[in-house]
């Protein structure tokens, strides 16, 4: 196809040939082109004569009768040619996708797009309106300017203000959330504050208590070290002297050995120490506080963790070494004092007289003391209602297991922790 085209192409002006006109020596160019030349020879008429016209092409001189080309022949094949060449080179109409080889050439009001004639007959646009697509397009050239005329300057004033309302409002809105999220941040700032807080005090209460542990053992062992090192060096002594050649050397090392050996084997060694450590943090911790509130959190007990030692494990020369265990005694000797005195009133008024004259006014005040005493205020409410919803014959049982357990003092240091 380009071939073709440069085939008809005017050499001279290098488009397609526009009524084309040939000269005596075959070749061919465009009317307008050939006017143009022949206008050019007018001008230099001085030297050459006013009816001759030179080829572009192989320069051969060609007469004209009068002073135009209108006389050279018409190029007719050649014209056809250009003809058929332009309308094939122009843009074909689309043809149906839903029918074979139909061209689009209907348009189709309803559904606003280019039709065949099958699809208006027995396709899916039968019975719709359908018009000439360049007649809508005319009929339909001013509706935009129309529809433009009906945008009202009043309805953008609106709308300008309206969006100022509404950025207005956004921003209101905006400023109250960050406000919010500046006070939930200051607030869970101070929880975290007073957690820390009791988390610091909670750990340096059981690093006191590991102290205390440090200070009960690390003795004993210190002298356990001392004996085993004892021990490790009479047996060296024992080769030196059963080496020795000399009798009078030798007795006396021997002797010296005895004395070593009898003092050795004379000392007591350390009892193993069994310490109890109460309360434990686990159990503490579930027990007082899941019923902490976040109001309450500054009030929310913590223990005094003690390692007290169990009874009967404790050897007569552990007590010459401080004992961890009387951290607790000048708390515990108030209410063994206060127990003994509430024994001695039950033996002289009788169980009956003191449960039905003394019970309901004198036992709600020795627990309130008690629980407010030795336990957390959360704990204190839910135990103050325990027992007093629990006199009688609950008291006495519980009187009991005091009583009995006086015989061990110092297991009972969990129960007076705060």
């Amino acid at each position: 196809m380009d071939t073709l085209e440069e085939d008809l192409t005017c050499s001279v002006c290098y488009s397609l040939f526009s009524d084309p006109r040939v000269l005596p020596c075959s070749h061919t160019f465009c009317k307008g082109c050939l006017d143009n030349v022949l206008q050019a020879s007018l001008n230099y008429s001085i030297w050459r004569p006013l009816h001759q016209l030179k080829c572009p092409i192989c320069r051969s001189v060609v007469e004209l009768s009068l002073t135009s080309v209108d006389t050279l022949p018409t190029n007719v094949p050649l014209q056809a040619i250009i003809e058929k060449y332009q309308r094939e080179s122009e843009p074909r109409r689309p043809l149906c996708p839903e029918h074979f080889r139909q061209p689009l050439n209907m348009y189709c009001v309803q559904d606003r797009q280019l039709i065949c004639g099958l699809c208006l007959t027995v396709g899916r646009h039968q019975g719709h309106i359908i018009d000439d697509l360049q007649a809508a397009f005319n009929r339909e050239k001013q509706t935009p300017s129309l529809l433009l005329a009906r945008l009202s300057e009043k309805r953008w004033t609106t709308m300008c203000e309206l969006g100022e309302q509404l950025e207005q409002e956004k921003a209101r809105c905006e400023s109250l959330l960050k406000n919010d999220q500046q006070e939930v941040k200051r607030f869970f700032h101070n929880v975290d504050a007073v957690l820390a807080k009791k988390r610091q005090v909670y750990l340096e209460v059981l690093d006191k208590a590991s102290v205390e542990v440090s200070r009960a053992y690390d003795p004993l062992i210190h002298r356990v070290k001392e004996l085993q090192e004892e021990h490790l060096d009479l047996v060296s002594l024992a080769s030196s002297v059963e080496e020795e050649d000399s009798p009078l050397v030798f007795l006396e090392k021997v002797h010296l050995f005895r004395e070593r050996v009898d003092k050795f084997t004379n000392a007591s060694l350390p009892s193993v120490l069994n310490l109890s450590v109460t309360p434990r943090a686990a159990e503490y911790l579930q027990q007082y506080w899941p019923v902490v509130t976040l109001g309450g959190l500054d009030e929310a007990p913590v223990p005094k963790v003690c390692c007290c030692t169990r009874c009967g494990s404790v050897p007569a020369e552990a007590h010459k070494t401080p004992s961890v265990g009387s951290v607790h005694d000048s708390r515990f000797k108030p209410i063994t004092v206060l127990l003994l005195l509430l024994l001695v009133l039950v033996a002289s008024l009788g169980v009956s007289q003191f449960h039905s004259g003394l019970c309901s006014e004198f036992l709600p005040y020795f627990w309130a003391w008690l629980e407010s005493t030795y336990m957390g205020m959360e704990a204190f409410v839910q135990r103050w209602c325990c027992h007093f919803s629990s006199m009688g014959e609950m008291f006495l049982q519980q009187m009991t297991t005091f009583l009995t357990n006086l015989t061990s003092p110092l297991d009972l240091s969990v129960l007076f922790t705060s």
